[in-house]
């Protein structure tokens, strides 16, 4: 299979709208997101981070299977758990002496807590992990260190049995963990 044609597609040009091209289906590529966070094609890390962030702003997803798309492409690729990871994070207050949270992808996105993201608990390798949503139904995962010093700044509130670990953000809670009483 050739490679896949990125000539239109710059960074400078943001977020293309892969939500309204609908190219035929070209097969699959040798092209993993590893669950660290990694991107591998054909078994070779890609060590360009401009490179990396390129290829995710093409991403689409539809179920549970991931493609890279172009006006007139669109190839599978394998995603081993979420295609983005934030890698850090910033607390800040709004106008309304509220705190905010924004977290930074890998691949240079930015995502406000309560304003254009939310976070949700799914089961990954049999533990309830904290995911925040991206963009076209995608979400990204935590980096260990940044998940545990979220942990760290986040309040614990009791649900019954149930303790919550979560997060004040835009006048909303999230959840990032739970406890349960033994």
């Amino acid at each position: 299979m050739p490679p896949i044609n990125l000539d239109p597609i710059t960074l400078e040009d943001g977020y293309p709208p892969v939500d309204k091209w609908h190219p035929e289906y070209c097969g699959t590529m040798d092209m993993v997101i590893k669950a660290n966070g990694e991107w591998v094609h054909e078994g070779q890390v890609i060590k360009r981070d401009k490179m990396v962030t390129l290829f995710s702003r093409i991403l689409w997803r539809e179920g549970e299977d991931y493609f890279l798309v172009t006006p007139s492409e669109k190839v599978q690729i394998e995603v081993e758990d979420a295609p983005f990871q934030v890698v850090r994070y910033e607390e800040s207050v709004d106008e309304h002496g509220q705190p905010v949270w924004c977290f930074y992808t890998k691949t240079n996105d930015v995502l406000t807590l309560g304003v254009d993201a939310d976070v949700a608990l799914f089961e990954y390798d049999d533990a309830l992990l904290p995911y925040v949503s991206v963009r076209h139904g995608m979400w990204a995962s935590f980096h260990r260190n940044v998940f545990y010093q979220l942990v760290e700044q986040a309040s614990v509130v009791n649900d019954g049995d149930t303790q919550l670990v979560q997060l004040i953000s835009a006048g909303k809670a999230y959840t990032i963990g739970t406890f349960h009483e033994m």
